[in-house]
């Protein structure tokens, strides 16, 4: 189907009614479309989004489904739809073609699309990169899963020669022509398997979907370490740059004992140190590198690509500073809502650490970091719908508390910690049992910090 050329006077419908929902029906509807939202959560806790859908005139209902869903040309599925739904499943035999968000506003963005996936790194990475375009005066926005939706990029009376779109493997489960001029895989471990019938390789086969379109025009990079990516990248049609932490790579970036180096065709084309480089930690050399080679495919300068990598301050709500309490460091990570990003969080620092750990859990296996625990943390602070499960694997070789609130963590840290300790909030886990988001999360811990 012809999204572009088709649009005018068809129903469409919308399922969610959260800001990727609400911004595809807005789009709908300013390309002469009749959207219709539908949503199973209750009115009243969606009150922002009935106030929008009000203010454009735009049909909705809450609470259900009704046969009305039905009476559509396609289906617009927001990510919190899991793609295997009834209601999904429902349109699929009925014959009504469902896509994502992500995929319709793709077919009304002009400029070069930068799509960036990954278990772990994808803020980070993709505000990196729209960072460096802008040091290089482009007109770039961030968008996606990173917060503003593709659609609201589109809407805009500004127009972007770039787009450094953050893409979930929620958002890629619903995608048909999506095909990004450029594509990166930063790394693929287990996450969000509640959502995959607890299968990594319905997981994994998500993620890889980013580059199923792309051709020999079109550029993919993807992280030489990651076993999974090693093995899947002779599947990848478009041309392959390559990324690593650990080995020499001819075409693609890599790190020598004190230095990012990026080459083609094994020749250097950019080098700098990485003690210019902001962000710390392999992992975010990793998030770096694949940066650089996005920023080397579409012609930024060498001055402009280190300008950019000296001068990011990170992203918040990961490893992010918050205070200095009598000696005691706290950081908000509430960004780390799987195991993995807890690792790299533990592996950040030396001095002894209380970890606040738990929430909604996703399937999460933590032998992973059962070594660094032993090794860095002197006590866990256990939250949410998952604590007794964190209490259960935890509590034979590492105090643990179970707390009722953020709050009584934050408080109870205060009176444990010594100078020189690192009160570090990385939960592990999706955070929807007690907040709206990991953001309400890492905001609630930083007011709570900052009140001390």
């Amino acid at each position: 189907m012809n999204y572009k050329e088709e649009i005018s006077g068809l129903k469409v419908t919308v399922l969610g009614a959260a800001r990727s929902g609400i911004s595809a029906a807005r789009l709908l509807k300013r390309l002469g479309a009749i959207p219709f939202v539908s949503d199973i959560s209750d009115e009243v806790k969606m009150m922002n989004a009935v106030n929008q859908l009000r203010a454009e005139q735009i049909d909705y209902e809450f609470s259900e489904h009704s046969e009305r869903v039905f009476d559509a040309s396609f289906v617009i599925v927001s990510p919190g739809v899991p793609t295997d739904s009834k209601i999904v499943k429902e349109f699929i035999a009925k014959g009504i073609r469902v896509i994502s968000e992500v995929e319709f506003a793709s077919h009304y963005f002009n400029g070069v699309t930068i799509a960036i996936t990954g278990t772990n790194g994808k803020t980070t990475t993709t505000s990196l990169m729209e960072h460096i375009l802008k040091t290089a005066i482009k007109k770039v926005v961030a968008c996606g899963n990173i917060g503003t939706a593709f659609s609201d990029v589109i809407l805009r009376d500004e127009k972007y020669d770039y787009a450094a779109l953050e893409v979930s493997s929620f958002q890629l489960d619903s995608i048909e022509n999506f095909k990004p001029r450029i594509s990166v895989i930063l790394n693929i471990t287990p996450d969000h398997l509640n959502r995959y019938d607890n299968s990594f390789e319905k997981y994994t086969e998500s993620k890889l979907r980013i580059f199923m379109n792309q051709t020999q025009s079109e550029v993919c990079i993807i992280n030489e370490d990651d076993d999974l990516l090693r093995s899947n990248s002779l599947k990848i049609n478009a041309r392959v740059f390559k990324f690593s932490t650990k080995t020499h790579i001819e075409d693609g970036a890599f790190l020598t004992e004190s230095e990012l180096v990026y080459n083609e065709n094994n020749i250097e084309k950019f080098r700098c140190k990485l003690s210019d480089i902001s962000l710390k930690g392999e992992h975010n050399y990793a998030n770096a590198m694949a940066v650089v080679i996005a920023a080397k495919q579409i012609g930024i300068s060498n001055e402009d690509i280190l300008k950019g990598l000296i001068t990011f301050l990170g992203v918040e709500h990961r490893l992010e500073f918050v205070r200095n309490f009598n000696g005691v460091r706290f950081i908000n990570d509430s960004k780390a809502t799987n195991v993995d990003s807890v690792w790299y969080a533990l592996n950040s620092f030396e001095n002894p650490i209380i970890l606040i750990l738990g929430g909604l859990d996703k399937g999460n296996d933590y032998s992973k970091i059962e070594n660094l625990v032993k090794s860095k943390v002197k006590k866990i602070y256990a939250i949410g719908s998952s604590s007794d499960k964190v209490f259960e694997y935890f509590n034979n070789f590492v105090p643990v508390q179970i707390a009722e609130t953020l709050e009584e963590c934050v408080s109870n840290s205060t009176l444990l910690a010594s100078e020189g300790d690192i009160v570090l909030l990385s939960p592990a886990c999706a955070s929807f049992d007690m907040f709206n988001n990991y953001e309400h999360r890492g905001e609630v811990f930083k007011k709570t910090v900052e009140s001390l």
